[in-house]
């Protein structure tokens, strides 16, 4: 097995494209392409009629809701053999949609790119999405908010299918704007609670932080290139200043660290699991923290212009795959368990994406079948809950595999994908990204050797802290405590319209992986974008890598199974070691943000309100008040009586004769 080194491709100039070398989709090729703004519309069409509509929609909306999605699937479906049927130099499609900027010299279309990687994203989207919307509808039967829930669902699918379809990145940011409000919504759809809502806006002032990156981003583009849409921009970058595209890149890798959760603005993915299941199988696998990663591949021609933008960004993927793992290791929350597993595993990404040319494809080869073993798993959390009255302390579970046996054969087959197994999907992408790291870029031997150790040090970790989850869960005795309402906990499955999309997405746990390795299909889908695919050797054997992989993964699974299933696990969590006690608390992260950022701005802010109110408030008062205290001493000096002005003219005549003959004397 070779590793596969990506030769960049370049798009094509500005001035080419604006005269059609990107070609533009038209009637003559058929409706498919000409109809891709259904893509948008049909989710967001649904969002607002389940809104408007209010409590009129409750007996149907969320069978809209179903319907929208699941359409834009069949959508992108159809897109997907269309550009299938036509050469790789043809796949990079620009479909026009109305002029959205004119200012004079400088003009902004709105308009879609379709392309491999844009498409990608449309497809696990929408695929994911409408199975995470049918699991929804039993999941969130008793809620009365539930059309409320789906119009919210629907919003965020839009605004996501925005950021990866657009062709600007003005308008991907209308997109990442989108995300964010949807996310809001949806972390905090049981607000009533104050945790929930905290958590709400914890994820929504985390992710403005990164979008100031984003922002900033535009502006440099904006006065660099002279225009921010796709083609000017990543055909500008190379002839740009490197020093121009490394701050550009940082800039970009800001909004990426916000969007998915990626050190050291990850602190809001744990909290965000306040978020009904649903949510965060949609928003944790598949979609919102995924947005990062294909904003760094897709401007791959700016990183690949900065060396220096680009070895950052696999520092950062590094230290956050390493953190999410340790952070994991200590969770007693099974969904927060999952939160950590989702932040390494995004961090998996980013790693391979900062690696370059070498790595894109398996970053999003990785992004693809994550999205499908982690929301399996994300939606067997779910069933678990439902099944044990919405606990969700693992150390209280145990044994469940015998009253629970689909969720149980389904966590499994994501289990067995997340840690590497063969032939399971993980052993297919995760593993090229451990090879991938040990390739020497740029003749730096140090760094294959740096980031490769910590890529295989990140497989042991996640083997240990996702079979300790499994075997808590699933395995071993019963730690079950009664019900809220002091009743026997009795364990049950959960229906059809929930086990169902958990069987689908088990399937492509197992099978995807393999299907889309089958000769290179996938790197070569990718081409257009992340270029041609070359052959390049790691600095150890390929086969040696695979087997290091794997052992250190079984390593870690017979750890966990010693410590969780074969031995007896105490209901109340051990004080731990110093490591554990941070783990639990997130590494301080949140301590160090307080610190770091909140104290600081706080006495920043009071001290800009006293300066306010002594300073700036203070002159125009006290010169108020001095206006005042000169006309109440001039107005004293007008009594009305004439001998008083008498004796004052007087005084006054005395003063100037004194002032006149004293320089005589």
């Amino acid at each position: 097995m070779h590793t596969l080194l990506l030769a960049p491709a370049r798009l094509r100039d500005a001035a080419d494209a604006a005269h059609g070398a990107v070609p533009h989709a038209t009637a003559a090729e058929g409706t498919l392409q000409t109809s891709a703004w259904l893509l948008v519309a049909l989710p967001l069409v649904s969002a607002a009629v389940l809104l408007l509509l209010g409590r009129r929609a409750d007996r149907w909306g969320h069978w809209l809701g179903v319907a929208a999605s699941g359409g834009a699937f069949v959508v992108g479906a159809g897109l997907l053999v269309s550009l299938l049927g036509q050469g790789a130099e043809d796949r990079v499609r620009d479909l026009h949609l109305f002029t959205w900027l004119p200012a004079g010299a400088f003009s902004l279309d709105a308009g879609l790119r379709l392309d491999p990687l844009s498409l990608t994203f449309v497809l696990l989207v929408t695929f994911v999405g409408t199975l995470i919307h049918v699991y929804s509808v039993a999941y969130m039967e008793h809620d009365a908010d539930r059309r409320r829930f789906f119009a919210y669902l629907n919003l965020f699918v839009a605004a996501m299918l925005v950021l990866v379809l657009a062709d600007s990145y003005l308008l991907l940011f209308v997109g990442w704007e989108g995300v964010g409000l949807a996310s809001y919504l949806l972390i905090g759809f049981w607000n009533h609670r104050t945790p929930y809502a905290v958590a709400a806006k914890k994820a929504f002032v985390a992710n403005r932080v990164g979008d100031i990156g984003l922002l900033v981003a535009l502006m440099l583009m904006f006065a660099t290139f002279g225009g921010v849409d796709f083609a000017t921009v990543h055909e500008g970058a190379a002839d740009a200043s490197t020093g121009t595209l490394t701050a550009i890149g940082l800039m970009l890798l800001l909004a990426a660290c916000g969007k998915s959760a990626q050190f050291p603005l990850q602190s809001w993915l744990g909290d965000a699991m306040a978020g009904p299941t649903p949510v965060s199988a949609l928003i944790h696998a598949a979609t919102m923290v995924t947005a990062g990663v294909y904003l760094i591949v897709r401007s791959a021609p700016v990183f690949d212009g900065a060396p220096d933008a680009q070895l950052v960004v696999a520092v950062i993927g590094a230290i956050t795959l390493l953190y999410g793992a340790i952070v994991g290791c200590a969770k007693d929350d099974i969904k927060k368990a999952l939160a950590a597993s989702t932040m390494s595993q995004i961090g998996y990404m980013v790693l391979a994406a900062g690696l370059g040319p070498v790595g894109y494809a398996f970053a999003i080869f990785h992004l693809v079948t994550h999205g499908f073993f982690k929301a399996g798993m994300f939606l067997g959390a779910g069933s678990v809950m439902h099944g044990m009255d919405d606990q969700v302390d693992m150390r209280r579970f145990g044994g469940l595999a015998r009253y629970m046996k689909i969720t149980w054969i389904t966590f499994m087959a994501g289990w067995l994908a997340i840690l590497g197994i063969p032939p399971f999907s993980g052993f297919w992408s995760k593993d090229k990204i451990i090879e991938a790291a040990f390739v020497p870029v740029d003749g730096a031997p140090w760094r294959a050797w740096v980031f490769g150790v910590v890529a295989l040090l990140g497989a042991g970790i996640t083997a240990f802290y996702m079979s300790r989850l499994f075997f808590l869960t699933f395995e071993g005795e019963r730690r079950w405590t009664a019900r809220t309402d002091g009743s026997a906990q009795h364990p049950h499955e959960a229906p059809k319209l929930m086990t169902v999309p958990m069987v689908v997405l088990a399937v492509g746990s197992v099978a995807l992986g393999g299907l889309l390795s089958i000769g290179g299909g996938f790197a070569s889908w990718l081409e257009p974008v992340t270029g041609h695919v070359e052959h390049e050797e790691p600095v150890l054997p390929p086969w040696l890598l695979i087997v290091l992989t794997l052992l250190v993964v079984v390593a870690g699974v017979v750890l966990a199974w010693r410590q969780y299933a074969a031995s007896t696990v105490p209901v109340v969590a051990p004080v731990g070691s110093p490591l554990t006690r941070a783990a639990r608390v997130d590494l301080y992260q949140d301590a160090v943000n307080h610190a770091v950022l909140v104290e600081p701005g706080q006495h920043l802010t009071r001290s800009l309100v006293f300066g306010d109110r002594q300073v700036v408030d203070g002159a125009f008062s006290g010169l108020g008040r001095l206006t005042i205290g000169l006309g109440d001493v001039v107005r004293r000096l007008q009594t009305g009586f004439a001998r008083t002005y008498a004796a004052t003219m007087a005084l006054g005549l005395v003063v100037l004769v004194v002032a006149v003959l004293a320089p005589r004397i």
